[in-house]
């Protein structure tokens, strides 16, 4: 199906139809030449509309991180893709930002993501959920809990989003322990020790 096409057979079929009917043009005639130029037309704005969103999630879902992001970077127009799937581009590659460790990068995909607008609320929940998480690791606890509520107005039935909103939700009530222990802390010049030095007894 075109729309399962993998990406570097597409580029091949592009290369083929499209060298194919320029060669017919020149040596037979434009008429001839004409259906493997309209092919060479579709498969180039199937490419241009779609994308390689679809096998770069694929590669994902098996845990091949580093390929998914190269099979995303063949997507050279981004901005050019179906709205969905240039909703999905910046939705895995704040994904793999994230699980790469960098929180600059993942945040500004999945703010795009939200922005361009994704289909279902779990999605949409999922980004908010990890904004929360990222701020929450920073202690930017005003913005963590601002995406906290951001996705509770959505219908979550993924379980392993509920069990993430769970865990945010116990990190929100952890936090004044934490900032207390960590006054306590500061206040003791970092030792938690109780009680202050007792006094040797006199030597007789």
């Amino acid at each position: 199906m075109m729309f399962k096409i993998n990406i570097y057979l597409r580029f091949a079929l592009i290369a083929l139809f499209l060298i194919g009917g320029i060669l017919l043009a020149i040596f037979n005639s434009f008429w001839y030449a004409l259906p493997f130029l309209l092919i060479a037309i579709v498969l180039i704005i199937g490419y241009f509309l779609l994308g390689t969103v679809q096998s770069a999630a694929e590669l994902m879902q098996t845990g091949q991180l580093d390929e998914a992001n190269k099979r995303l970077d063949l997507t050279i127009k981004p901005d050019w893709l179906f709205v969905y799937n240039r909703a999905y581009y910046y939705l895995l590659k704040g994904t793999i930002a994230m699980q790469q460790g960098s929180n600059e990068g993942a945040e500004k995909n999945f703010l795009k993501a939200e922005a361009i607008g994704l289909p279902s609320d779990n999605e949409k929940a999922m980004v908010n959920i990890y904004m929360a998480g990222m701020h929450a690791q920073k202690e930017k606890w005003v913005s963590a809990q601002t995406f906290y509520k951001k996705a509770q107005e959505f219908n979550i039935t993924e379980p392993m989003l509920k069990e993430q909103m769970k865990q945010l939700d116990m990190a929100f009530k952890n936090k004044g322990q934490v900032k207390l222990a960590r006054q306590m802390q500061m206040q003791h010049g970092g030792n938690m020790s109780f009680g202050g030095k007792r006094r040797r007894p006199p030597v007789r």
